[in-house]
């Protein structure tokens, strides 16, 4: 039997950053930050380059989903601005 591991969707990997070259990193993980309006409209809330969060087009972003002990470790060595 195959059990398998929980894991989470906290972060997300910006594959556009085409209107805020000063605000996101192409290739970078952020942190993600729950709204579920803003999901509603499309959009993701992250902690972008000035260490606040803000909202973006959903589609400048992967979703990665980690197991839930790499995303503890992934939280403790997070640092924000």
């Amino acid at each position: 039997m195959i059990t398998k591991k929980p894991s989470v969707k906290h972060f997300a990997i910006c594959i556009d950053n085409s209107e805020y070259p000063a605000s996101l990193e192409k290739h970078k993980v952020y942190r993600i930050v729950p709204d579920k309006a803003g999901e509603r409209d499309g959009d993701l809330r992250v902690i972008d380059e000035s260490g606040e969060d803000y909202i973006f087009p959903a589609n400048y972003f992967l979703i990665v989903e980690f197991l839930v002990e790499k995303v503890r470790a992934l939280k403790k060595s997070y640092v924000t601005a």
